[in-house]
């Protein structure tokens, strides 16, 4: 666990900022191997990811500022733009590269779930190595375990300054693991002929019941109503705008069957 890993020329290479951009480089390939598969313009789904990157990380660092370490920043201004030294949302990534991805498909004219659907997989690995970061940073880390077991982060980390030698929970590692599953599970439901939309909403919902669970571990992350934190009331919107949507595709769905099998009928009996 190292806060700094080298310097290059005096200046200090932070494993935060090196991880969250191989992070970021995996996800990207994800989405270009499954572009290839399905046959889409390559250059124009990089040109996208490019775009959405830009757009999620100025979401996360603002949804970060605003609603997981205000505080701090109203006294550190200067802090604000230093994201190399961590502190980036990943719910508020998503909901900065989504806007961003929906304003460059609307220009192209492409069509949003499918468009959506092609890029699920990759978000949710980036995601899960980009919980590495956080882990070699030392920060989104959990609450004390009350026993020997758990993480002991070391003395220059955020962790450290907050609990001491106290063993904590390793939720960010868990949720890198609940990622990972999280992506097997949506290859399996890839591979299964469902309407569009449907892969995208599953990331979305699967994700959202991971990190609220998860969010009851944290220690790193001030409470809400409830008791619950800005982490876990997004999910829960999250959650229930994708059940909505899940239902009304569902049911559009099976409408459209009706409607088919009625057609199909009436031919039968026209002859």
């Amino acid at each position: 666990m190292r806060v700094i890993l080298f310097e290059l020329w005096g200046y200090p290479i932070r494993s935060y900022g090196l991880v969250v951009a191989l992070a970021i480089l995996i996800g990207i390939g994800v989405v270009l191997y499954f572009a290839k598969q399905e046959g889409k313009d390559r250059e124009r789904v990089l040109n996208l990811c490019i775009w959405a990157v830009v757009g999620g990380l100025v979401g996360a660092r603002v949804w970060e500022v605003l609603f997981f370490n205000g505080s701090y920043y109203l006294q550190h201004p200067s802090d604000i733009v230093a994201v190399w030294k961590g502190g980036m949302s990943i719910q508020g990534g998503l909901v900065g590269g989504i806007a961003t991805a929906v304003w460059y498909i609307r220009k192209f004219g492409w069509k949003f779930w499918e468009t959506a659907d092609l890029f699920a997989p990759g978000m949710i690995v980036g995601q899960a190595v980009g919980r590495i970061a956080c882990l070699l940073n030392g920060d989104a880390f959990g609450s004390p375990t009350g026993s020997t077991f758990g993480i002991v982060y070391p003395p220059g980390t955020v962790a450290y300054d907050r609990y001491g030698d106290q063993p904590l929970y390793p939720a960010e590692i868990w949720e890198g693991q609940w990622n990972l599953i999280v992506f097997a599970l949506l290859l399996v439901i890839k591979n299964r002929k469902l309407p569009q939309g449907v892969l995208f909403l599953s990331y979305v919902s699967l994700y959202s019941v991971g990190r609220f669970s998860l969010e009851f571990l944290r220690g790193d992350t001030p409470h809400y109503l409830f008791g619950w934190t800005a982490a876990q009331w997004t999910s829960v919107g999250a959650g229930l705008v994708t059940t909505a949507l899940l239902f009304l595709t569902k049911r559009g769905r099976t409408r459209n069957t009706a409607s088919f099998e009625l057609d199909s009928n009436r031919q039968t009996d026209a002859k």
